[in-house]
């Protein structure tokens, strides 16, 4: 399968588009359609899908003026910044299961030592959703939780097209469209 997607770029780039495209709708009409805010942790898995979709679509509009080495640094540069997106999603989980603490912008930390206009004001800036609280989940997995596997699946997909890529042979030709 891998071999195939190599010898089509198109393929493995639309796909990287569509994925990251789908993963952020979905993502948006969790939040505007079925009423589910995300947290600093949601917000922030959102970042990978942002600059991937592009990315992808810039490299599958020119695919057939670019080499093949070019088209699989791009795979490479999109698996590097959807797995950095996987670990912010498994870091999500991690704060979900209470493995350990989210970050202090998650809500939920309140230095003891505040006088009581600053703890005022760090309540009234705290976010309304907390990280560690689970508010949609579908056979025992959480929004953070799939987004955790859709992109690992995403960007092994990539990592492997792309070292296919530059493994081959270089050719002085753009990658012909099959």
């Amino acid at each position: 399968m891998i071999a195939r997607l190599a010898n089509d770029p198109r393929i493995v780039l639309g796909i990287i588009a569509g994925a990251s495209i789908l993963i952020l709708g979905g993502a948006l009409a969790f939040q505007y359609v079925g009423g589910l805010p995300p947290c600093q942790l949601c917000i922030y898995q959102r970042v990978p899908y942002v600059i991937t979709a592009p990315v992808a679509v810039i490299g599958l509009l020119l695919v057939g003026r670019l080499g093949q080495r070019t088209v699989g640094v791009l795979a490479l540069l999109c698996a590097a910044i959807i797995a950095a997106g996987t670990g912010v999603a498994m870091f999500h989980v991690g704060v979900e299961q209470h493995w350990w603490a989210g970050l202090s912008s998650c809500g939920g930390t309140i230095d003891p030592n505040l006088n009581f206009e600053d703890l005022k004001q760090q309540l009234l800036d705290a976010p309304v959703v907390r990280c560690d609280e689970v508010l949609w989940s579908m056979f025992g997995i959480s929004m953070a939780g799939y987004n955790m596997l859709l992109s690992a699946g995403l960007a092994i997909l990539s990592l492997l097209v792309g070292l296919r890529l530059l493994q081959r042979p270089t050719s002085r030709h753009a990658v012909r469209h099959a």
